[in-house]
């Protein structure tokens, strides 16, 4: 929390997209944010996955998860509409281990967020979706290519399925203003002097339908933030839209 505050004050964001809160919706800290400013949205559940906005303006017509009951315990998913903008965050399976049921889980999940997005409008909607994707796309989007492909994060069963989500109508963000800029957004604690030998992951997305791509000016990771006393493992991805 004293990261997230000192984060909040530093780079004052007008929205925050916050994945992985693990807590249930009764135990959330709202009285630590209350200083803030931010309205707050909240999907969680105890020691697992949670997902959560912090927004200057208000939050309307919220929503959780995939609204489908074989899903009921998936706390990976809001919505609202911010300012006229459907903005979507999620925290997609990380998958754990290749040809395990977390795997499985993970591919499902990609198959039913695809039918998800048309459910939600069409790409001429001012939609964003954005949060921890857990997939690295491209060779560049990860430090080592050739020595991870086909593990968990950086897997064509994975490309396939981000492929067909994207081709609703999203567009990342980053990649459409640094085409081939490596720029990642995770670290893992796991492995010495990561950040300083940048063994990153390019693994957190904002992705934009065509009418907010149109308007998208600036997409960085604000790396700094990684390198701070007791950080996550993740760097905050921000992009600046200029909508009307």
């Amino acid at each position: 929390m004293p990261r997230l505050k000192e984060w909040l004050a530093e780079a004052d964001p007008d929205i925050v997209a916050i994945q992985e809160t693990k807590v249930e919706d009764a135990l959330f800290p709202f009285a630590d944010l209350e200083d803030t400013g931010y309205e707050i949205a909240i999907s969680g559940q105890k020691r697992y996955n949670g997902v959560c906005f912090l927004s200057k303006k208000p939050l309307e017509n919220v929503t959780m998860g995939f609204g489908d009951d074989s899903w009921e315990d998936d706390r990976r998913i809001i919505t609202a509409v911010i300012d006229g903008v459907l903005v979507i965050n999620t925290y997609v399976p990380n998958g754990t281990q290749v040809g395990i049921d977390k795997w499985e889980y993970k591919m499902r999940w990609l198959e039913r967020f695809r039918k998800l997005c048309n459910e939600l409008g069409t790409s001429q909607d001012k939609m964003v979706w954005l949060g921890d994707i857990n997939v690295a796309p491209k060779p560049e989007d990860v430090y080592d290519s050739k020595k991870v492909l086909g593990g968990v994060g950086h897997h064509p069963d994975e490309f396939v399925r981000l492929n067909k989500i994207c081709d609703w109508g999203w567009t990342d963000v980053f990649r459409k203003l640094h085409p081939e800029e490596r720029a990642y957004t995770f670290w893992d604690f796991r492995m010495p002097s990561v950040l300083d030998r940048d063994l990153g992951w390019r693994i957190d997305h904002i992705y934009a339908s065509e009418p907010m791509a149109e308007q998208v000016t600036k997409c960085w990771v604000d790396r700094d933030a990684r390198a701070k006393e007791k950080p996550s493992d993740h760097a905050p991805l921000l992009a600046e839209f200029d909508w009307k």
